[in-house]
């Protein structure tokens, strides 16, 4: 196994819709968006040996799976712009000791958490990459039957390892105050909120950005591309944030066109802004 360009961390989920499992997770996301945008991709997660959801994610890079009796199953409702999630599986843990050793040097890490998966050993793993955090998974607790409500989760001593964060309005709906916390720890931070666009924060100081319209088929993972998107083009427009944000919100008012989970073509890369693939970063 050789380095990644873009290494995701965290638990591939099969959803619940309509009695069908479906592939879901950050991971699951952030894996099509960082491959279409010309990445090497690998992904760390933990679920069910004989899981068949994960099949599409091997065409995409390198698969490392930590075997459990379950994968983590979410239900989610939506009732407008509000959600109702139930969980009714979780695989296991993932730490530092699971990463494989060349993956370690990957330049772009994407903590990516959806059910409190991740132990602290993983921020401190990563010395010389830009690490991103979609903390909204930490940001969940369960009740016995499943159902998912907010907790607290802004820990300093782990987020100063941590580049950039991002989560949606939505996500910390119960505690609004806490964006200026991530704000003051981090020093890029951005807060989305659907076709609304959202508030990016440098070194504590807000600035909005746009959203683009879109016929909405399912809100699932918009936050999860966009985040991705933010990241690996950053790099690629010399660090020019707003051209990083607008193709960020173009790329997710595309995805949330589309059921489960989708993977923009060429012309999607083009519409966006960005002239074809992009290639890799270490070329």
């Amino acid at each position: 196994m050789t380095a990644p360009d873009y290494l995701l961390i965290g638990h591939v989920t099969a959803d619940l819709r309509q009695g069908e499992r479906v592939l879901g997770g950050t991971v699951s996301y952030a894996a099509g968006i960082a491959h279409a945008l010309g990445h090497s991709v690998a992904v760390l997660t933990s679920c069910a040996v004989d899981e068949p959801l994960v099949q599409p994610l091997r065409s995409l890079g390198a698969l490392h799976v930590i075997p459990a009796e379950q994968t983590t199953t979410f239900e989610n409702i939506y009732e407008g712009d509000q959600r109702r999630q139930t969980l009714h599986a979780w695989a296991n843990v993932l730490y530092a000791q699971d990463i494989p050793q060349t993956w370690l040097t990957a330049p772009v890490v994407h903590l990516a958490p959806v059910a409190a998966e991740l132990d602290a050993s993983l921020f401190a793993a990563f010395p010389h990459s830009t690490i991103l955090l979609t903390p909204q998974g930490l940001m969940r607790r369960w009740d016995a039957s499943g159902v998912v409500s907010f907790r607290y989760w802004c820990d300093a001593a782990l987020l100063r390892y941590v580049s950039v964060v991002v989560f949606s309005r939505q996500d910390v709906q119960a505690m609004p105050e806490i964006a200026a916390q991530y704000a003051a720890a981090v020093p890029h931070v951005v807060v989305t909120d659907g076709a609304n666009g959202g508030v990016y924060y440098h070194d504590g100081v807000p600035r909005a950005y746009r959203a683009y319209p879109a016929h909405e088929a399912d809100p699932t993972g918009a936050g999860d591309v966009f985040a991705t998107t933010l990241v690996a083009m950053l790099g690629r427009v010399g660090g020019d944030v707003d051209r990083a944000l607008d193709a960020a919100a173009r790329l997710a008012a595309l995805v949330v066109q589309h059921h489960g989970v989708y993977i923009p073509s060429a012309s999607d890369i083009a519409a966006a802004g960005i002239a074809g693939r992009v290639p890799p970063a270490n070329q």
